[in-house]
């Protein structure tokens, strides 16, 4: 059992170390939200070739060619990847049926990003109507149409309510040695598989459970100093580095929220006694 095995390719992790599973979007959602905003960006484009061709009336035909095929690109390409960038992944159709694009590592996408997604769209779903990109979101685990696997993006539910898992409580008989402990950083994917263990240990059957933490509570002794005391038992070993990595965290945020408020008064009370100089303060 490796650390990697506990934590998706799609999870977010808190300061607890806790996984959070952000689910993609069906296939049913994301045509609802694709057929809005091409309906929307049809108008448009329906729109801006109405004002080219009034303004062809008046111009040379070439120049009103290559501004129309200019504002097509603008239209198809820059407005949706332009949306998404300032909206953090959200166009009209995914703001109306709760969605948002996201990168592979659920973090916040770019605009190069939007612009790859964008481009791909122009043939996938404009130029083929759209057959790709369903045809490839039903293959795909995470529903991703081709501009999503060429980006590294994928397509969430950004309404759904997040439950999170209690807290690990500190094993009382340990709560001594996890003080005095020399406890360094422990790596992301041992902290949440750490995390996950705790919190699904229940549902495994006992030789699997104990096999897993004996497995897990070898690799946090590697980051754990001096060794717990003896006849510990490994899951009680993991929730108490789990429970003291936690309580530290809080005192250093608590120590560094009283150094800002200590600063601000000092900077508060020196303000009143500053006084602006004058230059030439004779009189005539």
């Amino acid at each position: 059992m490796t650390a990697q095995q506990w934590v998706g390719e799609d999870d977010l992790v808190t300061g607890e170390a806790v996984a959070l599973d952000l689910p993609p979007a069906t296939i049913g959602v994301r045509t609802v939200s694709g057929l809005i905003d091409v309906a929307l960006t049809a108008a448009l484009l329906l729109v801006v070739t109405l004002l080219f061709s009034l303004a062809a009336l008046e111009t040379d035909a070439a120049l009103s060619g290559a501004a129309q095929i200019v504002s097509t690109v603008l239209v198809l390409v820059g407005v949706p990847a332009v949306t998404e960038t300032l909206t953090r992944g959200k166009t009209v159709g995914k703001l109306v049926t709760g969605l948002r694009t996201v990168r592979d590592d659920a973090g916040r996408i770019s605009f190069r990003h939007a612009l790859v997604r964008s481009l791909v769209g122009v043939v996938e779903i404009w130029l083929l109507s759209g057959v790709p990109a369903i045809v490839t979101a039903m293959a795909n685990g995470k529903g991703k149409r081709v501009g999503d696997l060429v980006a590294g993006t994928y397509v969430v539910r950004d309404r759904f309510r997040l439950t999170l898992p209690p807290p690990v409580v500190m094993p009382p008989y340990l709560t001594g040695w996890a003080a005095t402990a020399d406890l360094t950083t422990l790596p992301t994917q041992l902290a949440v598989a750490v995390r996950q263990f705790l919190g699904r240990a229940a549902e495994l059957q006992p030789q699997a459970r104990a096999a897993t933490a004996d497995r897990l509570a070898s690799l946090v002794q590697q980051h754990a100093a001096p060794a717990p005391p003896p006849g510990t038992h490994p899951e009680d070993f993991l929730a108490a580095v789990l429970c003291e990595r936690r309580n530290r965290d809080l005192h250093r945020l608590a120590q560094e929220r009283a150094l800002r408020e200590r600063l601000r008064e000092r900077l508060d009370d020196r303000a009143p006694h500053q006084t602006t100089g004058s230059y030439g303060g004779g009189t005539s």
